[in-house]
Protein backbone atom coordinates (compact mmCIF):
# COMPACT_ATOMS: atom_id res chain seq x y z
CA UNK A 1 0.00 0.00 0.00
CA UNK A 2 2.50 2.59 1.03
CA UNK A 3 4.90 1.57 -2.18
CA UNK A 4 2.12 4.15 -4.27
CA UNK A 5 3.93 6.97 -2.34
CA UNK A 6 7.86 6.26 -2.75
CA UNK A 7 10.74 3.67 -1.68
CA UNK A 8 9.36 1.58 0.58
CA UNK A 9 11.98 -0.13 3.02
CA UNK A 10 11.56 -2.06 6.01
CA UNK A 11 13.29 -4.22 9.09
CA UNK A 12 12.60 -7.04 11.24
CA UNK A 13 15.22 -9.48 13.91
CA UNK A 14 13.39 -12.32 13.20
CA UNK A 15 14.13 -14.41 10.32
CA UNK A 16 10.94 -16.20 10.07
CA UNK A 17 8.58 -13.35 10.47
CA UNK A 18 10.98 -11.52 7.70
CA UNK A 19 10.44 -13.78 5.27
CA UNK A 20 6.76 -14.25 5.39
CA UNK A 21 6.79 -10.05 5.99
CA UNK A 22 8.58 -10.27 2.24
CA UNK A 23 6.22 -12.64 0.68
CA UNK A 24 3.35 -10.92 1.72
CA UNK A 25 4.53 -7.32 1.00
CA UNK A 26 6.83 -7.81 -2.01
CA UNK A 27 8.92 -5.53 -0.21
CA UNK A 28 12.48 -5.87 1.09
CA UNK A 29 12.63 -6.97 4.43
CA UNK A 30 15.86 -6.46 5.93
CA UNK A 31 17.44 -8.24 9.11
CA UNK A 32 17.33 -5.35 11.64
CA UNK A 33 16.73 -4.78 15.17
CA UNK A 34 16.20 -1.45 17.40
CA UNK A 35 18.11 0.78 18.57
CA UNK A 36 21.39 -0.15 17.79
CA UNK A 37 21.31 -2.45 15.26
CA UNK A 38 19.35 -0.76 12.38
CA UNK A 39 20.23 -1.74 8.30
CA UNK A 40 23.02 0.36 6.58
CA UNK A 41 21.59 3.15 4.33
CA UNK A 42 18.24 2.82 6.37
CA UNK A 43 18.42 6.58 6.67
CA UNK A 44 17.08 10.08 5.11
CA UNK A 45 13.08 8.66 5.32
CA UNK A 46 9.97 11.27 4.73
CA UNK A 47 8.04 9.12 7.38
CA UNK A 48 9.07 5.88 9.03
CA UNK A 49 6.10 3.81 10.67
CA UNK A 50 6.77 1.90 13.88
CA UNK A 51 3.02 -0.13 14.30
CA UNK A 52 2.80 -1.73 17.45
CA UNK A 53 6.55 -2.06 17.65
CA UNK A 54 7.80 0.04 20.47
CA UNK A 55 6.59 -1.89 23.51
CA UNK A 56 8.23 -5.14 22.27
CA UNK A 57 11.60 -3.17 22.46
CA UNK A 58 13.65 -3.25 25.85
CA UNK A 59 14.15 0.93 25.43
CA UNK A 60 11.59 2.66 24.25
CA UNK A 61 12.92 5.70 24.30
CA UNK A 62 16.75 4.96 22.40
CA UNK A 63 15.05 3.71 19.77
CA UNK A 64 12.53 6.58 18.86
CA UNK A 65 15.75 8.17 19.05
CA UNK A 66 17.39 5.76 16.28
CA UNK A 67 14.40 5.99 14.18
CA UNK A 68 13.88 9.75 14.19
CA UNK A 69 17.93 10.04 13.13
CA UNK A 70 16.63 8.10 9.97
CA UNK A 71 14.03 10.59 9.16
CA UNK A 72 15.14 13.61 6.73
CA UNK A 73 14.65 17.09 8.61
CA UNK A 74 10.77 17.69 8.65
CA UNK A 75 10.09 13.59 8.32
CA UNK A 76 7.81 12.25 9.88
CA UNK A 77 7.50 9.11 12.36
CA UNK A 78 3.79 7.38 12.87
CA UNK A 79 3.88 5.22 16.01
CA UNK A 80 0.98 3.33 17.61
CA UNK A 81 1.37 1.19 20.87
CA UNK A 82 -1.28 -0.16 23.32
CA UNK A 83 -2.32 2.44 25.93
CA UNK A 84 -2.85 2.53 30.17
CA UNK A 85 -0.67 0.41 31.74
CA UNK A 86 -3.84 -0.35 33.91
CA UNK A 87 -4.96 -2.30 31.40
CA UNK A 88 -1.93 -4.87 31.15
CA UNK A 89 -3.29 -8.59 31.02
CA UNK A 90 -2.18 -11.95 29.83
CA UNK A 91 -2.27 -11.17 26.29
CA UNK A 92 0.55 -8.42 27.21
CA UNK A 93 2.52 -11.30 28.40
CA UNK A 94 1.57 -13.96 25.36
CA UNK A 95 2.94 -11.42 22.71
CA UNK A 96 5.80 -10.26 25.20
CA UNK A 97 4.96 -6.84 25.68
CA UNK A 98 7.38 -4.47 27.90
CA UNK A 99 4.86 -1.81 28.34
CA UNK A 100 1.75 -0.26 27.92
CA UNK A 101 1.55 3.48 27.35
CA UNK A 102 -0.09 6.48 28.96
CA UNK A 103 -0.51 9.60 26.74
CA UNK A 104 2.19 11.93 28.41
CA UNK A 105 5.11 8.89 28.34
CA UNK A 106 4.35 8.65 24.48
CA UNK A 107 5.01 12.36 24.19
CA UNK A 108 7.95 12.43 26.55
CA UNK A 109 9.60 9.59 24.59
CA UNK A 110 8.67 11.46 21.25
CA UNK A 111 10.45 14.63 22.58
CA UNK A 112 13.23 13.01 24.01
CA UNK A 113 13.61 12.15 20.16
CA UNK A 114 13.89 15.46 18.84
CA UNK A 115 10.42 15.17 17.18
CA UNK A 116 7.99 17.64 17.71
CA UNK A 117 4.22 15.52 17.73
CA UNK A 118 1.52 17.01 15.57
CA UNK A 119 -1.25 14.38 16.57
CA UNK A 120 -1.97 11.88 19.21
CA UNK A 121 -3.98 10.45 20.28
CA UNK A 122 -5.89 7.11 21.23
CA UNK A 123 -8.20 4.68 19.03
CA UNK A 124 -9.32 1.48 19.32
CA UNK A 125 -12.64 3.31 21.17
CA UNK A 126 -15.59 1.40 20.05
CA UNK A 127 -13.74 -1.45 21.71
CA UNK A 128 -12.88 0.07 25.15
CA UNK A 129 -15.61 -0.41 26.70
CA UNK A 130 -15.94 -4.48 26.19
CA UNK A 131 -12.75 -4.96 26.70
CA UNK A 132 -12.37 -2.88 29.84
CA UNK A 133 -14.93 -5.22 31.08
CA UNK A 134 -12.97 -8.54 30.42
CA UNK A 135 -9.75 -7.16 31.65
CA UNK A 136 -12.09 -6.46 34.92
CA UNK A 137 -14.00 -9.69 34.97
CA UNK A 138 -10.47 -11.39 34.33
CA UNK A 139 -8.88 -9.79 37.07
CA UNK A 140 -11.85 -10.61 39.60
CA UNK A 141 -12.65 -14.07 38.74
CA UNK A 142 -9.07 -15.27 38.31
CA UNK A 143 -9.79 -15.72 34.12
CA UNK A 144 -7.77 -14.52 31.67
CA UNK A 145 -7.43 -17.37 29.49
CA UNK A 146 -6.32 -17.45 25.56
CA UNK A 147 -7.91 -13.92 24.18
CA UNK A 148 -6.19 -14.72 20.93
CA UNK A 149 -7.86 -16.95 18.96
CA UNK A 150 -9.40 -15.90 15.95
CA UNK A 151 -13.28 -14.97 16.33
CA UNK A 152 -15.84 -16.26 13.88
CA UNK A 153 -16.04 -14.48 10.31
CA UNK A 154 -19.38 -12.84 11.30
CA UNK A 155 -17.64 -11.73 14.49
CA UNK A 156 -14.38 -10.52 12.87
CA UNK A 157 -16.47 -8.39 10.46
CA UNK A 158 -18.19 -6.65 13.05
CA UNK A 159 -14.92 -6.17 14.72
CA UNK A 160 -13.25 -4.69 11.47
CA UNK A 161 -15.98 -2.47 10.48
CA UNK A 162 -16.13 -1.19 14.39
CA UNK A 163 -12.20 -0.46 14.18
CA UNK A 164 -12.44 1.15 10.81
CA UNK A 165 -15.03 3.39 11.61
CA UNK A 166 -13.16 5.32 14.15
CA UNK A 167 -10.85 6.80 11.23
CA UNK A 168 -13.10 9.02 10.35
CA UNK A 169 -13.62 10.56 13.50
CA UNK A 170 -9.46 10.68 13.90
CA UNK A 171 -9.96 12.56 10.45
CA UNK A 172 -11.47 15.21 12.44
CA UNK A 173 -9.97 15.01 16.44
CA UNK A 174 -8.19 13.26 18.92
CA UNK A 175 -10.46 10.36 20.55
CA UNK A 176 -9.90 10.96 24.46
CA UNK A 177 -9.94 7.22 25.27
CA UNK A 178 -9.14 4.09 23.52
CA UNK A 179 -6.93 0.62 23.74
CA UNK A 180 -4.20 1.95 21.81
CA UNK A 181 -2.45 5.47 21.08
CA UNK A 182 -1.45 7.24 17.72
CA UNK A 183 0.94 9.65 17.48
CA UNK A 184 2.16 11.13 13.77
CA UNK A 185 5.83 13.10 15.05
CA UNK A 186 7.93 15.67 12.97
CA UNK A 187 11.76 15.74 13.34
CA UNK A 188 13.02 19.18 13.69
Amino acid sequence: MLAQFGRVQAFEPDATARELAAQKSGAEILPGYLPDDLPAHFDNFDLIAALDVLEHVEDDFASMRALSRRLRPGGHLFVTVPAYPSLWSRHDDLHHHKRRYRKARLREGLGTAGLTPRFVSFFNTLLFPAILAKRLFDRVSGGGGDDDRMPSALVNETLHRLFAAEQHALDRCALPFGLSLVAIAQRH
